[in-house]
């Protein structure tokens, strides 16, 4: 009893520590937006600081969302601005996403069942934690040295209490039982590509951001597509950030810039059917279809109205 009640007190510990920090992080984050509110203009001195220090928190996030961990962290210590970015969050991310990459899911898996992740990953209906499943039963049978009642037990505990949901995978993991990756035409082949690690390691990280409510492309691109929609108009020359080869291919998706200048005609008239013109318009494509005094035409529609059921538009 004496042992248990210690075990639960360095978890209690554990859990008070993270809480603490991460309190300390949501403070640190707080007093920075406060400050630019504090800010009544772009030319106020203190908004170049602020500014460079938002750069380097997006240099940091887009450092680690690339794998470049230990540059990020030393960026992020170099700046002070550890509590104002992700670091823990993103390394454990790299981490587990290296391992599937290196045909392990043992360390997805843990994450996927620790704590109250596999509640909030049943919330999402998120299939990772099957997929990861899967693949290790195809990992099983792969390995010609693993006996077929093992493999059998691991598929009743593991994948046929899904057999509801993932009909087609729990059908094709009981079809590769009489097939073996060995043979000569493998209707399976396609569960046993290397390239399903990939697909696997894409789908932990696209689990991982949307379980955290983190954006799924950095926070760099973000900032830089808002700037580049700005720049971006038909009439671009080669000699721009937009055709810059850094640049085009974030800036290919994203819209025109909207300039134009905008046109409110005078006297303008409602008509019966929500639609607006100036009365000169009105009279003068009246004029030119040889209606009768007192009828207008639609210049869209063709719909004739007699000029007692126009109202006039004012604009404020």
């Amino acid at each position: 009893m004496i042992a248990r009640m210690r075990g639960v007190k360095r978890k209690l510990t554990a859990f008070a520590d993270e809480e603490q920090r991460l309190h300390r992080h949501e403070e640190a984050r707080v007093r920075h937006l406060n400050e630019v509110y504090s800010m009544y203009s772009v030319d106020d001195v203190k908004y170049e600081a602020w500014s460079r220090t938002r750069l380097d928190r997006l240099l940091v996030d887009y450092l680690l969302r690339h794998g470049y961990n230990q540059s990020a962290r030393a960026l992020a210590q170099e700046k002070g601005i550890e509590p104002l970015v992700d670091l823990d969050t993103f390394e454990q991310m790299s981490r587990i996403r290296k391992c599937i990459l290196n045909r392990s899911v043992t360390e997805a898996l843990a994450w996927c069942t620790a704590g109250d992740t596999k509640k909030e990953l049943r919330k999402m209906d998120s299939n990772l934690e099957f997929m990861l499943r899967f693949q290790q039963y195809i990992e099983l049978v792969r390995d010609h040295s693993t006996k077929p009642t093992e493999i059998l037990s691991y598929a009743r505990k593991f994948l046929l209490p899904y057999q509801n949901t993932y009909k087609r995978e729990v059908m094709q993991a009981c079809g590769m039982l009489a097939v073996r990756p060995s043979a000569e035409t493998n209707v399976y082949a396609e569960l046993y590509s290397p390239d399903r690690w990939e697909m696997l390691a894409n789908l932990f990280t696209s689990t991982h951001n949307a379980l955290l409510s983190l954006p799924s492309v950095p926070l760099l691109h973000v900032a830089l597509s808002s700037g580049l929609s700005a720049l971006k108009t038909p009439a671009c020359h080669s000699v721009c950030p937009i055709c810059s080869t850094e640049l085009n291919e974030l800036a290919r998706g994203v819209p025109y810039a909207f300039h134009s200048k905008s046109h409110v005609e005078p006297d303008l008239l409602l008509l019966p059917n929500g639609r607006a013109y100036g009365r000169a318009r009105l009279d003068e494509y009246a004029r030119k279809a040889g209606l009768l005094d007192g009828q207008v035409k639609d210049l869209r529609t063709g719909e004739i109205f007699g000029v007692d059921r126009l109202k006039k538009v004012y604009i404020t």
